[in-house]
């Protein structure tokens, strides 16, 4: 028996026991295992185009162009894509692990639908030319053996064999459709008519077809008995979350970008792909990802935590060729989602691999953002490391609202840059509340892991920071505002971010009232029939309508709603989970797109630029529908 089919099997085993156990002694041991785990079959891997099915951990690949009559093509596949020319893709359901995906494609009017299911070393994937589609288009199908590794690559006329150097492993592909020619290694074929693509088993059309139709139904039915009522939500969250899915070579690892876009615009190559990992973005991901794949929502949160820098911080932003934002971090909701994840999951190899970061990330807070007892905003200089270009927007204004999250609010404009303190000259409301958050999330995974003496450090850094984020209540207003650290006079241009002292557990239930009734609950402010702005209607920013000056993001909703939890607005807080599912699935059901942003007046996403159509924490907005409906646990 060929040695193929015993590595076969094991692997297949993997296939079928997603969930299996994993092996090793080590937290560190544990989670190398987990990511060679994720790290195997057929899926969506490569980052440059969604059209590229790529089998791991060998680097197989079937890559799909599509050719116009004039003998033009296109190559690259990304959600989203706004370029000139650029293919139009709707989105539909992936499962996590590539067993099944679905996109239709529309470029120069050729409309299809193209489907994959996969099972061990199978995978069929299927281009169906759609109603009203222009006739005479290409689909070129290309055998690739993608990140320089050590395989093999044989044609002939009825397909092409892949396989590993040692003929270890080979996966025989044919190829179903009307084949109008070769070129070299490349099969060009009719998309007039369907056309079966067949890794592993040869297969007539009708047996592809059926092959996929049966996993579809399973997926599909699958989610919709599990989800109920709650499917839509879900469904768009692992959608965004599955398409967005890649695996990296340059760091061999799996993880989940914001986007296929971000990632293949700044380090994207021809041979190794890119990523782009934010901070809080990335732990909101692992947070959803645990709703449906325990290994992803390890994968992430181990993933941005273990980017911690030099210095000792979670980077605002990590990318693939080691660039990291070494002067800033970003909110810190790490112990927040790990907590989180811990919580549904049991497995305290978990906490003891990411605590002792955790630890050095919140004394870092206090140690280098701390002036007269609260946080503020902040950018440090450093030796350049990468020479990008963004090395060089350190120790500045720029840079310290950055590590807000917040890039462009207005509540930052004309704030005082101090380059000797390396500190916005404001006391910040949102960080110090996240801060505090952080401290008590923190405290509760120190104390499941036995470490007392941090757990009173943390409890007692907690308190001394809710202490002090009592002087930013403004009694008159009945509201909390960021707070000059020159004349301690308040900043009143607010953000979600001034309910974020809910989150701290700061404000009485009386405090409370008065902020949901006359700030949230307000027309003239945060409320209306989409929620919740990123400024308040009545600020002169919010007409901007562009980014952080008045578009609704996800992140805030959710924050705010976490806030909501720890108070008595069980009625308010149920609708206002029904207000953020109703805006993502106002584009998700009639497009398949998950917004960046949204405009805070219409509920649309595609009204400007700096909207990515495909960026997974805009499911944030179902995700609160989830926990709210009882189908995620509560994060306390």
């Amino acid at each position: 028996m060929k040695k193929y089919l015993s590595i076969g099997l094991f692997l297949l085993g993997l296939f079928i026991h997603p969930n299996k156990a994993i092996s090793g002694n080590t937290p560190e041991e544990l989670y190398e295992n987990l990511q060679k785990q994720l790290a195997v079959g057929w899926n969506t891997w490569d980052t440059r185009s969604v059209l590229t099915h790529v089998f791991l951990p060998y680097g197989f690949a079937v890559d799909l162009n599509i050719m116009d009559i004039d003998g033009s093509r296109v190559k690259k596949f990304r959600i989203g894509d706004r370029a000139k020319g650029a293919p139009l893709l709707q989105p539909g359901p992936h499962s996590f692990d590539g067993a099944y995906t679905k996109i239709t494609v529309d470029w120069r009017g050729y409309k299809l639908q193209v489907e994959s299911a996969a099972v061990g070393f199978k995978n069929v994937i299927l281009i169906k030319p759609l109603t009203g589609t222009k006739r005479g288009g290409r689909l070129v199908v290309i055998p690739e053996s993608l990140w320089k590794r050590g395989n093999t690559l044989t044609v002939d006329n009825l397909g092409f064999t892949l396989a590993s150097r040692d003929k270890a492993v080979e996966i025989k592909t044919y190829i179903e459709g009307e084949l109008k020619g070769k070129n070299g290694r490349e099969f060009i074929l009719s998309l007039d008519t369907p056309i079966a693509i067949c890794c592993g088993e040869k297969m007539n059309l009708d047996h592809a077809m059926a092959f996929i139709n049966d996993r579809a139904q399973d997926f599909v039915h699958s989610n919709q008995k599990c989800f109920g009522e709650n499917y839509d939500c879900y469904n768009a969250m692992q959608s965004v979350l599955a398409w967005d899915n890649i695996y990296d070579p340059s760091i061999r690892k799996v993880i989940t970008p914001v986007s296929r876009i971000w990632s293949s615009e700044w380090f994207a190559s021809e041979d190794f792909g890119g990523f782009t990992l934010f901070c809080w973005d990335t732990y909101f991901a692992s947070m959803m990802l645990a709703v449906g794949n325990k290994e992803l929502a390890y994968a992430n949160a181990v993933e941005i935590t273990k980017a911690i820098t030099e210095s000792g911080f979670v980077p605002n932003c990590f990318y693939s060729n080691n660039f990291k934002s070494r002067d800033r971090s970003q909110p810190p909701v790490g112990s927040l989602a790990v907590w989180t994840i811990y919580k549904q999951y049991q497995e305290k190899w978990f906490l003891e691999l990411l605590y002792k970061e955790l630890l050095t990330w919140n004394r870092w807070w206090n140690q280098n953002r701390e002036y007269e007892g609260l946080l503020c905003l902040g950018s440090n200089p450093y030796e350049k490391v990468t020479y990008f270009r963004s090395e060089f927007d350190t120790n500045c204004h720029y840079g310290a609202v950055l590590e807000s999250g917040l890039d462009n609010s207005p509540m930052y404009d004309g704030v005082p840059f101090n380059k000797q303190k390396h500190l916005l000259e404001q006391h910040d409301v949102g960080m110090s509340s996240l801060y505090i958050m952080d401290c008590d999330y923190l405290a509760l995974i120190a104390e499941e892991l036995g470490h007392k003496e941090d757990v009173i450090e943390l409890r007692n850094r907690a308190k001394y920071y809710r202490n002090n984020l009592e002087g930013l209540w403004d009694e008159k207003t009945g509201f909390y505002y960021n707070r000059s650290t020159q004349n301690m006079k308040f900043n009143y241009r607010t953000s979600p971010t001034c309910f974020y002292p809910l989150l701290a557990k700061v404000p009485t239930q009386n405090q409370a009232e008065r902020m949901i009734k006359e700030h949230l609950l307000n027309t003239d402010e945060f409320w209306g029939e989409y929620v919740i702005p990123s400024v308040p209607k009545n600020d002169p920013a919010f007409k901007d309508n562009e980014y952080w000056r008045g578009r609704i993001w996800a992140p805030l909703n959710f924050l705010v709603y976490l806030g909501l939890n720890n108070y008595k607005f069980s009625e308010v807080r149920h609708v206002f989970a029904e207000k953020s599912k109703k805006l993502l699935l106002k584009s998700w059901l009639s497009h398949g797109y998950v917004f960046e942003n949204y405009n805070a007046l219409t509920g649309e996403g595609d009204d400007v630029l700096r909207s990515d159509k495909f960026y997974h924490w805009g499911a944030l907005l179902g995700y609160i529908s989830l926990i709210e409906n009882g189908v995620v646990s509560k994060c306390n």
